[in-house]
């Protein structure tokens, strides 16, 4: 085995406990764990299996190895900014949501306090 397999192999055992340790700290929330855990499992695969890469080119026609690695790097960096994009969306609803209910809230509250003086 190579040295720059050991390496990569060490770094990306060492990346999944961080993760880990964020997930139990309450830092990171799962779901967004699950994204960094596949991206560091591909990475371990390729570490073990180093003709993988241009295995993978050749069954998908590509002409050359990393341009493979560009392209699925690019694609997952687009689903991901989708989803965080939906995220904020929902998000930015619910406060307008929240911000509308807390001004009905309000006002019936004063109405309330008008009433007793």
């Amino acid at each position: 085995m190579a040295k720059i397999q050991i390496i990569t192999i060490a770094a990306n055992i060492l990346f999944i406990l961080y993760i880990s340790r964020l997930i139990i700290k309450g830092k990171l929330r799962e779901e967004y764990a699950i994204v960094w855990v596949i991206c560091t499992v591909f990475l371990m695969l390729f570490s073990f299996w180093r003709n993988g890469l241009e295995v993978l080119a050749r069954i998908t026609g590509v002409y050359q190895a990393p341009n493979l690695v560009f392209t699925g790097f690019i694609f997952a960096i687009l689903i991901y900014l989708l989803h965080l994009s939906v995220v904020a969306s929902k998000l930015h609803n619910d406060n307008k949501k929240l911000a509308q209910e807390i001004s009905l809230l309000k006002e019936q509250f004063n109405k309330h306090l008008d009433k007793k003086e």
